[in-house]
């Protein structure tokens, strides 16, 4: 006799959640930077990338897809991945010299993002998904999802880095 979990759906209900608040926070994220693409690329500028215009739209169409794919469940590893890049070029560029706390400018609130990002990899979308509709929702191991996820992030930040950003000097 199989034995069926008491609510079988809290656990779908629960990743339709953490999807829901890192996707929204996210897109909210690029919705904001795309309000206010001058000043966004200003900004880049001033901590060191070298196409400042160019960094603000990206950052903007990345930040509201990946938010927008990860809500909806869709491609999750890859979407996870868009999300640790972003937030690993954060770390890198902004936060780590801060030290941990967000208080302080520190990178805790874009480490939890990112954590948050591959645990989603790793446990799938769930049932309310683009995933489970076309059949992606099993592709691969909890843990192969979360490498993907973390080790495709974090490559493409240090590309982008690489590519694209300067240190600034210290004046």
């Amino acid at each position: 006799m199989t034995r069926r979990a008491p609510f079988p759906e809290s656990a779908d209900l629960a990743r339709l959640l953490l999807r829901t608040a890192v996707g929204g926070t996210m897109i909210a994220h690029g919705v904001r930077h795309g309000r206010s693409l001058e000043g966004t690329a200003r900004w880049f500028g001033a901590i060191g990338f070298e196409q400042p215009e160019l960094q603000a739209k990206l950052s903007a169409v990345v930040e509201i897809g990946s938010g927008s794919a990860i809500v909806a469940g869709a491609v999750t590893p890859l979407s996870a991945a868009a999300v640790v890049g972003t937030m690993s070029v954060a770390i890198a560029t902004v936060h780590r010299p801060h030290g941990y706390f967000v208080t302080a400018e520190g990178w805790e609130y874009t480490g939890f993002i990112s954590a948050v990002s591959v645990a989603l990899a790793a446990l799938g979308s769930g049932r309310y998904s683009v995933d489970r509709l076309v059949g992606l929702d099993r592709v691969g191991t909890p843990g192969r999802r979360a490498l993907l996820a973390a080790g495709l992030g974090v490559t493409g930040a240090v590309a982008q880095l690489a590519a694209f950003w300067r240190k600034p000097a210290v004046p």
